[in-house]
């Protein structure tokens, strides 16, 4: 009853909050049938600082040791959950790609489309549209995790997520996509 109650407070935000993820939706993402879409971990601040590179950690908004915590935790509950390796893509961006290898899953593979658009508004709908045919695209295989941002959720679910959140979604992708679980950092 109070998963009900609580998912009625919350359904301005297009999907159900449990306090942990339905076995089921575990299940869809070890099968394949789902992906797990990561906000990166905690990097106090917002955005960048002017003049932030791709190529230069140094200037751009970064983990703390909170961040780089929850990354790793996340690693821990997805091989509690049975997943030990996965095909995991991130944005090119520092906090992203280092909240992605601190998992410690498995190769880190950039992927453009989860890139941060936050500065370039006009990239969204190319973006969006870019991972949906990513994905729509995957072959089988190990489970998928995408690390991004919140300004890339948001584009593809039309919800939010905090630093660390994780959200399982149902494949193939529905418009809008379906949540089966919101998974707080952990």
């Amino acid at each position: 009853m109070w998963r009900w109650l609580l998912s009625l407070a919350v359904a301005g935000l297009g999907s159900l909050v449990w306090a942990q993820p339905p076995d089921a939706a575990w299940q869809a993402l070890a099968q394949g049938r789902a992906v797990l879409m990561v906000r990166h971990a905690t990097a106090p601040g917002f955005g960048d600082p002017p003049g932030y590179r791709l190529d230069d950690c140094s200037t751009q908004r970064n983990l703390n040791d909170v961040g780089r915590g929850e990354a790793r935790r996340w690693g821990e509950l997805l091989r509690r959950q049975g997943i030990e390796r996965a095909r995991v893509f991130s944005s090119r961006w520092c906090r992203a790609r280092e909240t992605a290898e601190l998992m410690g899953l498995g190769p880190v593979n950039a992927l453009p489309a989860l890139d941060s658009f936050v500065d370039d508004r006009s990239r969204e709908a190319v973006q969006t549209a870019e991972l949906r045919r990513h994905l729509a695209n995957l072959e089988p295989g190990p489970p998928v995790v995408l690390v991004a941002h919140q300004v890339n959720i948001t584009a593809l679910t039309g919800g939010w997520a905090r630093s660390g959140e994780g959200l399982i979604l149902a494949l193939p992708l529905a418009e809008p996509p379906q949540v089966l679980a919101r998974i707080p950092p952990p």
